[in-house]
This record gives structure tokens, sequence and C-alpha cells, in this order.
């Protein structure tokens, strides 16, 4: 059996062990030895983070042939209309080629989205929107440039699933184990 830690990662926290001085890493969060993070979240980005001591299974999340989904929560400024969803369902052509389809559609809320520090700025002639988008790649900051392309910057992003492991249960930085089937 491996093990695989679901860690709800804080924004601000690099997605790595060893401390650099000037972030939080996952070192001041996670006290587990020989485990290493399968993908990566940017700092300013919070959510879903999977880590483990399995390479295969850590090859196995990351890799994109594999085509895991990804379901990130966004807030963006601006509310999308159906032509920007359908960009987005359509693929997005980003200075490193074009992504994949993506699921899109606009949701309420989370429920229980715990309070960024610090919290996201707002300005008040500009309405925010959520979108739930799921992807099945991984290009460098992907969700935050296709929303973008399609005229909605992204303020805040969560990263909610990726494949079947959720955040369902972890508030923000704290982690849970389960042990899975080698691969």
């Amino acid at each position: 059996m491996s093990r695989i830690l679901l860690f709800n990662k804080p924004y601000g926290v690099v997605c790595q062990f060893s401390r650099d001085g000037l972030h939080p890493t996952l070192a001041d969060y996670i006290p587990v030895a020989e485990v290493y993070a399968a993908g990566r979240l940017d700092t300013d980005s919070e959510g879903l983070l999977l880590l483990t001591d399995d390479g295969k299974l850590q090859h196995r999340i990351t890799d994109p042939q594999h085509k895991l989904p990804k379901t990130y929560w966004a807030q963006v400024e601006g509310i999308p209309d159906e032509a920007a969803l359908a960009l987005l369902r359509k693929g997005v052509m980003l200075k490193d080629g074009m992504t994949l389809p993506a699921q899109a559609e606009l949701m309420d809320e989370p429920a229980h989205l715990w309070q960024r520090d610090p919290p996201v700025r707002f300005r008040q002639a500009i309405p925010t929107a959520w979108l739930k988008l799921t992807i099945r790649e991984g290009k460098n900051r992907q969700i935050r440039r296709m929303t973008a392309a399609v005229g909605l910057p992204t303020l805040r992003l969560v990263r909610y699933a990726i494949g079947n492991w959720t955040l369902a249960g972890l508030a923000t930085g704290e982690w849970r184990e389960e042990r899975v089937a080698n691969v």
C-alpha cells in the first residue's frame, strides 16, 4: 500500500519542503518524512495538493498522458457570459499553444469556503463571479491564463479535486492520510 496525503494548501505557501526564508513551506504544515508533492500549486493559489511516498503513483498523478481531471473553483473579475464559457469549453489559445477543452460552468460561491489571508482585493465597480473549471492537463498557471484570455482575470483560485480526491472535510492548512493500492 502507498501513502497519499491530501493537503489543503493555504495561500502563500510554497510547494516544497526546503525553506526559502521568504514563505511558509510544506515543512511548516506536514511533519511526515519521505513524502513528495505530486504536482504543484502556485504560491498564490490554494487548495488540494497531493503528496505521496510512491514514485510510480506520483508519476501517474502528474503525467499529462493519464489526463487526471483537476477541478478548480475560480473567483473571476466580471460576470462570464455564455460566449466566454463556450471559449473555455472549446479550448483557449495561449502563448504556449491551445489548451484542451475544459468543463466550465458558473457556480455559487463555494459553501464553507475559508477566509483567505490576505483577503482578495475587490473593486466596487466591478462584480465578481465563481467558475467551476475542470481540466485534464497542467500548463503553468493554466487556469489563470485561460480566464484572462477570455476577459475574466482570476482573483482567487482554489483547487478542489484531483481525480477522485477532494478537499471535502479539510480546513485550510490541514492534511489527512489515505492508503491506496500500489500502482
